[in-house]
């Protein structure tokens, strides 16, 4: 099985080298540690099966784990192993404990695992845990010309700040977009962002105080739940179903909190639900806004994929008019991660607090990037881009659900949109260390739950699992693994 020629470890451990094969190893996690691959809590593989990971001797193995020891990087305990310790500043802060009641490596570390694998070198292999969408399915020559004509038009505009609400230009192109949708939003409703996780920001900084209590999806996207959580948030998950939420749960959830404590917000992927696929039926978007009605709580929908779902889809801010819902929307996942513009729409008395919240983390967004956006959505480019990428997802989508399915994974959920929800039949947190070390970076499932539980499910991206050495190389993983008991 050859190894991928951007891998992301260092190369494989070499007998000629300057250094010892225990040094080189002890130096392999090392660098992981420090770079949170391996979040503290994390179990090193057993001495066995680390030496024919690496084809050395067990000998090696111990000798580099005491290196690691002696370095403070990772702890022994008794029967069970080695593991990696919390930074001093981390471990000071929390109370003792007894190594065996250490906890799980917590969801915030590991999630920024993933935001940390987005930033590749240019021309790097797509990684199946990654978001994005392949760097040769996007359009540099539209974006470029899009760039030129906004500059064109900048004037004298570019030498001041922009508009604290966002270019009213773009702000119009986005209002029309909307009522596509059946959201019918005035511009002046409408803030703009850099990105659509700055827009959740927003929303949660401006509606919430620490320590009030969230809803959200289970599993959802990881990132949210580490940023509630750095937020002081608590958050209530909701299971997320292939039709939305178990509003039995969701109710019972709710009536569960004291009076004082109940939950201020949902937040939701109602369409292509991150990371099922899954999207929001009619009749339980209606019973959502119900709920929500009755215990006055507000919605956030997050519609980060609405480029590439079909657009008959119910939308919770159409249904409610904006009175309860924030509607929040972006393009990094269509056009490039790095044009960071994305966009709020919500209830006309709830503005005037968002642009304050917006003034003072960011003061303004580039009048640049949404000028040359506002061309792309006014000319039509943005939708035939479109509708291109659509047809290659559709054609990736059905090549990797046919390697998946011929390598024995089955889906968890109808494979929809850009991720699979897949089972791979093992633990997928061992399964992403065994990857990792063969160049391939994958989400575990566990970072889709808002408590650590192991679990053999992991997600794909569709979009860069059509590579059969990708499969390939997670059977070879898999069967040095045991089943999940």
């Amino acid at each position: 099985m050859s190894r991928p020629a951007h891998a992301l470890p260092a190369a494989p451990l070499s007998r000629g080298a300057d250094s010892t094969l225990t040094e080189q190893l002890a130096a392999r996690f090392a660098e992981r540690i420090r770079a949170r691959l391996l979040a503290p809590g994390a179990r090193l593989p057993s001495v066995r099966e680390c030496a024919r990971r690496h084809a050395v001797s067990p000998t090696t193995v111990v000798s580099a784990y005491d290196q690691l020891l002696a370095q403070g990087l990772v702890e022994a305990r008794a029967q069970r192993g080695f593991f990696v310790r919390a930074p001093l500043g981390e471990a000071a802060a929390g109370p003792a404990r007894s190594a065996a009641a250490a906890p799980r490596a917590p969801v915030p570390i590991s999630a920024t695992t993933l935001i940390r694998g987005m930033f590749q070198p240019p021309g790097a292999q797509p990684m199946p845990g990654l978001g994005t969408l392949p760097v040769e399915w996007l359009d540099a020559p539209l974006l470029a010309a899009a760039m030129r004509k906004a500059g064109a038009q900048l004037g004298r505009g570019a030498l001041q700040y922009g508009e604290p609400a966002g270019e009213a230009r773009l702000r119009r192109a986005l209002a029309a977009r909307l009522a596509e949708h059946g959201i019918n939003a005035g511009s002046e409703q409408i803030v703009t962002t850099m990105g659509a996780t700055h827009a959740l920001d927003i929303v949660t900084r401006t509606l919430l105080k620490p320590g009030e209590s969230v809803l959200v999806d289970e599993p959802g996207w990881s990132v949210e739940y580490a940023r509630l959580a750095a937020l002081g948030m608590r958050v209530l998950p909701v299971p997320r179903g292939p039709e939305g939420p178990d509003l039995a749960a969701m109710q019972r959830l709710i009536e569960a909190q004291p009076e004082a404590a109940r939950p201020r917000l949902y937040v939701t992927v109602s369409v292509l639900h991150n990371p099922t696929g899954a999207s929001l039926s009619l009749q339980s978007a209606h019973k959502v806004l119900q709920l929500a009605q009755a215990h006055d709580f507000a919605i956030v929908e997050d519609d980060t994929y609405a480029h590439i779902a079909p657009a008959h889809l119910p939308r919770l801010a159409a249904l409610d008019a904006l009175e309860r819902t924030v509607y929040v929307g972006g393009f990094s996942k269509i056009l490039t991660p790095s044009w960071r513009v994305g966009y709020i729409a919500a209830p006309a008395r709830w503005v005037d607090r968002l642009i304050d919240t917006k003034l003072l983390g960011t003061l303004t967004t580039p009048s640049m990037t949404e000028l040359a956006l506002a061309h792309c959505l006014e000319q039509g480019l943005l939708r035939r881009h479109a509708e291109r990428v659509q047809r290659l997802l559709a054609a990736a989508r059905e090549r990797s659900v046919a390697l998946a399915r011929a390598h024995g994974c089955r889906f968890a959920a109808e494979p929809r949109g850009l991720f699979g929800w897949v089972d791979t039949g093992v633990d997928t947190e061992r399964l992403a260390q065994a990857m990792h070390d063969d160049g391939w970076l994958i989400a575990p499932g566990a970072l889709f739950h808002a408590t650590h539980r192991p679990t053999t499910l992991m997600r794909i991206n569709f979009a860069t699992t059509q590579n059969a050495r990708f499969w390939q190389a997670l059977d070879g993983a898999r069967s040095a693994l045991r089943p999940l008991s």
